[in-house]
């Protein structure tokens, strides 16, 4: 695996890849080096550096990147359900399961978003509590909502 470090307004965060695809995102002090990882850039995590620079910028409102989250089933399920939430819109846990045909499974889709490996690509920031609050995120609360007042969602 790959990585490089990419200061941004909501902190420093660890680019990962495999050398083909983007396979994860963490915030300062989550998930350390792994034996063998390498500090060392590719071609997917400098394409990923310059779009999420964009993104932070508000010159660009989607991703266009090789990903390969692993997960369950489910797992992915939902996090192709989150990559489908439009840039400035808010989803509750509930649309989620519902988008995915389990209306039963709501704690289960917070689960799973909470497990998201690629937060902001695939925007798990864009998912907020049934009654409109703001709810856990890898990130932090702040950076959740710097993210949701970058795009619009919520006024300052």
């Amino acid at each position: 695996m790959n990585y490089q470090f990419l200061d941004s307004p909501i902190g420093r965060l660890r680019l990962v890849s495999n050398g083909t695809h983007l396979v994860k995102i963490t915030f300062e002090g989550q998930g350390d080096a792994a034996a063998g990882d390498l500090e060392s850039s590719d071609p997917v995590l400098a394409s990923t550096a310059s779009q999420l620079n964009e993104y932070f910028r508000g010159e660009r409102d989607s991703f266009d990147l090789p990903l390969a989250p692993q997960g369950t089933p489910f797992q992915q399920a939902v996090w192709d359900a989150l990559a489908d939430i439009p840039y400035g819109e808010l989803r509750s846990y509930r649309d989620i399961a519902e988008t995915i045909g389990n209306t039963a499974a709501v704690r289960a889709v917070g689960a799973a978003n909470g497990r998201n490996p690629l937060p902001i690509v695939v925007p798990c920031h864009r998912v907020i509590g049934s009654d409109g609050s703001l709810t856990g995120f890898a990130g932090g609360l702040p950076a959740k909502t710097l993210l949701l007042q970058l795009e619009g969602a919520i006024l300052v």
